[in-house]
């Protein structure tokens, strides 16, 4: 996926000109401060709900209502469209695709998990469409906001009090006898894995064109700050906060008690030039998929493209870990202590 499309640059100029394009340019630092609300209420919203899930059809209808009596203008995404029970009736919205919806939406609200997400985030970058989640998957890193406090969290969202934060996205390519043969995003991670047949696969990382290391491994995952909570939790990577100009890399099960986590500048190109395999894949956000044959290369950089969160007042990066890491709370005393603080 190159540079955002013409339509994509038409839907960012406009949001920008009524001042409700949220986050910064991707060129600059992620500085993204938590502390100033989007104050200008959207005017026109897309729902995007889970894939092939009926069940939202209810959710989805209540959500639009009100909605529509207060003026805004709903959009609701093409596959979502088409799997709202015929039994509900349909709200007044009107069916777009992704692309229609980046050129017109002010922002979109997600019902769905981070599976749901991470699409919508792919799709929605190249024109800054900022995304507010609903979570009815089962974690819910990305999607802030609980089913039962939907409708009090849709009235912030209309006074425009919701809090943007900047995430950056990766871009792979795959290099083959020197030419690109195909490239895509991701939000999460990049991985490298063994494919389908169990025998490690040999690989060699460059940074910057300097060579690190040759490894034999499962694979490698190239993961973005907001990918690691993900894949790369699972494989023992850090945990980095979305503000940190970073990606990590982080090998799965290599043949070596040495090989550890890496952690390297976002503005880094990381190479993975594959040496010996079967059947190695490429995957992105465990959405995409691309097979790799030996001599081929993964380049990955960060993308031109980012994307925006809306969180709802009062959210807090921290809080989210403790509820879905079920990290220890604080002693009694601590919370008298920072009570008495305040």
């Amino acid at each position: 996926m190159g540079l955002a499309p013409v339509e994509a640059l038409k839907g960012s100029a406009a949001r920008i000109k009524r001042g409700l394009n949220p986050c910064m340019e991707t060129d600059d630092v992620l500085t993204a401060s938590l502390s100033h609300p989007l104050r200008i209420p959207p005017k026109t919203i897309a729902l995007v709900g889970k894939y092939h899930s009926r069940d939202l059809s209810g959710l989805l209808a209540t959500l639009a209502r009100p909605l529509s009596k207060r003026g805004v203008a709903v959009l609701i995404e093409k596959a979502t469209a088409s799997n709202f029970d015929a039994s509900t009736p349909p709200p007044c919205w009107e069916v777009c695709n992704f692309a229609e919806i980046g050129a017109r939406a002010d922002l979109a609200i997600v019902l769905g998990g981070d599976g749901t997400m991470l699409h919508t985030a792919r799709q929605l970058a190249p024109y800054r469409v900022p995304l507010v989640g609903v979570n009815q998957g089962h974690l819910g890193f990305m999607t802030d906001i609980a089913r039962d406090d939907l409708h009090l969290s849709m009235d912030s969202l209309l006074r425009g009090d919701f809090l943007p934060e900047e995430r950056m996205l990766l871009e792979a390519q795959v290099v083959r006898d020197g030419e690109v043969i195909t490239s895509g995003l991701a939000l999460n991670e990049v991985v490298v894995d063994k494919g389908g047949i169990s025998r490690l696969i040999e690989f060699e990382l460059f940074v910057d064109g300097v060579f690190v290391y040759g490894l034999h491994a499962d694979g490698l995952i190239v993961s973005t700050p907001t990918g690691s909570t993900a894949y790369s939790l699972s494989a023992n990577g850090p945990i980095l906060h979305p503000q940190i100009s970073g990606v990590a890399l982080v090998p799965l099960c290599p043949h070596s008690l040495t090989n550890r986590s890496l952690l390297v500048a976002d503005k880094n190109v990381i190479e993975i030039r594959l040496v010996r395999s079967i059947d190695a894949r490429a995957h992105l956000d465990g959405q995409v998929r691309f097979d790799l044959r030996v001599r081929d290369t993964l380049r990955i950089r960060r993308a031109k493209v980012s994307i925006c969160f809306l969180h709802p007042p009062g959210y807090s990066y921290f809080a989210m870990l403790r509820e879905k890491l079920h990290w220890n709370e604080e002693s009694g005393h601590s919370a008298r202590a920072r009570e008495r603080a305040v």
